[in-house]
């Protein structure tokens, strides 16, 4: 599966992009932030990410820059992951790329996907000490639950404080019109 934005393009990974991935992510800044990436994060760490299946329900993109000098560079990840009965968010992006509106723009493609998949609610947070990636959640329409939850950060080998949010997708598009108007449809 492949998501085309107005400035990046999301793609599967492959298992041969590892070495990217570890330049990429071979950040403390970048990690600490992260629930499930260990550190340091090794090359078997990348290699073991970068094979890793897809869930056709809840997939994972590398995000690439797309640029017309060459290959399209890996600057993050994102994707959906089941947890539970919920779906969760996630992502992270190489600090050379952070401030950019790189997150925000890649979570709004992931979120219409979300959608189109049929997933009407879906959950992300956020470390306490990371409010920037606060501010893109809310600025892809999800809202703090007012609930903060102890969460192990594998990073930092210890439980913090996650604020969590969620968004309210709504049912799936019928590109057939309405509930209504589909079964009238069949019935004619």
């Amino acid at each position: 599966m492949f998501i085309r934005s107005e400035r990046l393009f999301l793609r599967p990974a492959w298992p041969e992009d590892w070495p990217e991935l570890l330049v990429t992510i071979g950040d403390e800044a970048v990690v600490k932030n992260l629930a499930k990436a260990p550190w340091p994060y090794t090359a078997d760490h990348a290699r073991s990410f970068a094979q890793k299946a897809q869930d056709p329900r809840c997939p994972h993109f590398f995000v690439t820059l797309p640029d017309s000098a060459g290959p399209a560079p890996l600057i993050g990840c994102i994707g959906l992951a089941a947890d539970g009965d919920e779906v969760e968010l996630g992502y992270w992006f190489g600090r050379e790329f952070w401030g950019r509106g790189y997150a925000t723009e890649a979570a709004r493609a992931v979120l219409r996907l979300a959608k189109v998949l049929g997933h009407c609610e879906v959950v992300a947070g956020h470390f306490i000490d990371n409010p920037a990636s606060g501010a893109v959640l809310r600025k892809v329409g999800f809202a703090p639950t007012g609930r903060l939850q102890r969460r192990f950060s594998l990073s930092r080998g210890y439980e913090t404080e996650s604020v969590e949010h969620r968004i309210v997708l709504g049912k799936p598009s019928d590109c057939d019109g309405s509930d209504d108007e589909a079964a009238a449809m069949r019935a004619a």
